[in-house]
């Protein structure tokens, strides 16, 4: 093992997680759905308590355990989750409610995304999960944009596609959905781009003034 690799082996052991957490990790994994690594919770906790978000929007619920990261050290914040599978928001709304996230704090929503995503309101969110079906990846990622202020950030999960993106034989849709994004990105002067290695990758796009 190389010594970057064992970097990152230590960066993914390393966060600690709270017990609702742990449960939703477990949850995901029994019914498969596949959540974030804890080092990507990790950042998406971290994030959301730096930059003290109040309004934040998650595209793809999953039974919780990104909406409960995001959550973690901001309370107060009210989190907009949206999942198109309705088994999957049923078990979330199992997890959140016994994790004590207030019901007024919580508006989860049934249905596609591209549909839901066009009804909110512009420039009102601090923070935005897109953790959505890649095939819909670059149409959800226009949207979010759309929908997270002047200095807000876009967080996107799986970004080198369980490896796919680095390795130049794959030319899967999946996959160039992801290197279109991360070329359209680092090339626009509206977005400031930062590409973690945390789990299978993680696309942080801030939002600035031009």
């Amino acid at each position: 093992m190389s010594r970057l690799e064992r970097n990152w082996q230590y960066a993914e052991q390393y966060p600690t997680e709270s017990e609702a957490q742990v449960r939703a990790r477990r949850l995901s994994l029994e019914i498969g759905v596949e959540p974030v690594s804890r080092a990507v919770a990790a950042q998406l906790s971290g994030l959301a308590a730096a930059t003290r978000a109040r309004a934040i929007c998650e595209v793809g619920t999953g039974v919780g355990l990104s909406g409960l990261s995001l959550l973690r050290f901001v309370p107060e914040a009210t989190l907009t989750s949206i999942e198109i599978e309705a088994e999957h928001l049923r078990q979330a709304r199992t997890v959140f409610a016994e994790a004590g996230v207030p019901s007024a704090h919580l508006r989860l929503i049934q249905g596609d995304a591209l549909q839901v995503l066009p009804r909110l309101n512009l420039g009102s969110y601090d923070l935005v999960l897109v953790d959505a079906d890649a095939a819909n990846l670059l149409d959800c990622f226009e949207h979010a944009l759309q929908i997270v202020r002047p200095g807000g950030t876009v967080l996107v999960p799986n970004a080198f596609a369980h490896g796919r993106v680095t390795d130049p034989a794959a030319r899967d849709e999946v996959t160039q959905n992801m290197r279109d994004l991360l070329t359209t990105v680092a090339e626009s002067p509206a977005i400031a781009p930062v590409l973690s290695p945390a789990g299978d990758g993680l696309l942080m796009l801030t939002r600035i003034e031009v």
